[in-house]
């Protein structure tokens, strides 16, 4: 007879006070994860985010010269409601972004100079829960920023002038995992996140003819709902946690 598994998600570490956040795209984070940051933030933690792209081929008719800077400034005002002021973009083109050492070096880069003890990322696999194909963006993001979080620590790998190694990183926590371990009470922070989303407003206008805020609170409220069956019937926003 096969043991029944225990399936409830446990609580993400306390014990930590810098994180980073590494994606691909404007409004990547704030598809799940803004929640968890505003109640993190609340709490007195520092965290910043980078961000690979300025998601200059996102709109179809906006062209990428008027688009990357229009979502950049939709991506600086969005981290703020949550309570994040240093927001980083590295350049990498939209749509195009590329795995490998050009890609781990960036990312290296960033922990080094921001000392995270938790980083956050998006799912790194081929597909969201095997029902949706993920983009490539994603997917080459997620995976650097895992190798990236050890190549920081390591003095050989990508040296630098001005930048010392950092071997602090103590867990990479990827959101939008189809095999989460770990969550966070959505509940205090999801006004907040209600509210970061609706910043990138040019963005959801192109993706759904529903009210902006009617679409982004059934969005958000379901997501957080449906993880909080794993998490105590707690709303929450879920992480696969990868300690180091």
């Amino acid at each position: 007879m096969t043991e029944p598994t225990n399936n409830q998600l446990k609580p993400m570490p306390e014990d930590w006070t810098r994180a980073l956040a590494v994606v691909a795209h404007p409004d990547d984070l704030e598809y799940g994860c803004s929640a968890a940051i505003a109640s993190w933030t609340d709490g007195g933690r520092e965290i910043a985010y980078v961000l690979a792209t300025r998601g200059e081929a996102g709109i179809d008719t906006m062209e990428p010269a008027k688009c990357g800077p229009l979502r950049e400034q939709e991506q600086r005002a969005s981290a703020a409601v949550v309570g994040v002021t240093e927001v980083e973009f590295l350049d990498h083109k939209d749509g195009v972004v590329e795995y490998g050492t050009a890609l781990r070096r960036d990312i290296a880069a960033a922990i080094r100079r921001h000392r995270p003890e938790l980083v956050i990322t998006l799912n790194h696999r081929d597909t969201w829960g095997g029902v949706a194909w993920n983009t490539p963006d994603h997917v080459a993001v997620g995976r650097a920023t895992l190798d990236a979080a050890g190549d920081a620590g390591n003095r050989w790998i990508f040296p630098e002038p001005g930048l010392e190694p950092w071997n602090g990183v103590r867990w990479v926590a990827v959101a939008g995992s189809s095999t989460p371990t770990h969550a966070v009470d959505a509940t205090p922070g999801m006004e907040r996140a209600v509210l970061s989303l609706l910043e990138h407003r040019t963005y959801i206008e192109v993706l759904t003819d529903e009210d902006p805020e009617t679409y982004v609170r059934s969005f958000l409220t379901g997501y957080a709902q449906t993880t909080g069956e794993r998490f105590g019937g707690k709303p929450a926003v879920a992480f696969e946690l990868f300690s180091r």
